[in-house]
């Protein structure tokens, strides 16, 4: 049971957004921006950062809900997801995703884990500085929405199907047009 009194018992951020309705329009246009917007990042790249650092976080909900987005996007299953979260640097990724996952990795653990070293290696294999910093912020952005999600107890079902479930809706509607209370 969530700590603050979510309307219909949703899930996750969810029944967070119905708690706070106000804070929902700027909280999607953001996210619609950030995850959706122009960029050389795919949309499901984007979502896959957001997954790692969920799964780094321990937020359940996150993990699974942005998981079940990459494997939309990316064309892929979760034996996939799951053996990027056991080790990037095993994972079939692209080099460029392995480097990106392991920024996003060191924002999670805190912004000054982020070295010039990291930097540079991004940039020379032709990371842009757009890319690094979409990157950054998709993390640190998701440390805020799982401590969120998680601070206040919110319930996450345990089973995978319920994440996948209308996401080929949620991922073509976008976070803008999504109808989360659902």
């Amino acid at each position: 049971m969530a700590y603050v009194n979510v309307p219909d018992n949703l899930p996750g951020i969810r029944g967070l957004l119905a708690f706070r309705p106000e804070i929902t329009e700027p909280l999607r246009g953001f996210m619609e921006i950030l995850m959706r917007g122009e960029n050389t990042l795919t949309r499901g790249e984007r979502e896959l950062i957001a997954m790692y650092v969920s799964h780094k976080n321990d937020c359940l909900f996150c993990r699974r809900s942005h998981g079940a987005t990459a494997e939309y996007y990316l064309q892929c299953d979760n034996d996939f997801i799951e053996a990027v979260n056991e080790s990037v640097e095993t994972s079939s990724l692209s080099d460029k995703m392995k480097i990106l996952l392991t920024i996003a990795a060191k924002v999670q653990q805190g912004g000054k884990h982020v070295s010039n070293e990291l930097i540079a290696k991004a940039k020379s294999i032709g990371i842009t500085e757009f890319e690094i910093h979409d990157t950054v912020l998709i993390a640190s952005a998701f440390c805020m929405f799982n401590r969120y999600v998680d601070g206040l107890d919110t319930w996450a079902p345990d089973d995978p199907e319920f994440y996948r479930k209308g996401v080929k809706e949620r991922a073509e509607a976008g976070y803008s047009n999504y109808n989360p209370y659902r």
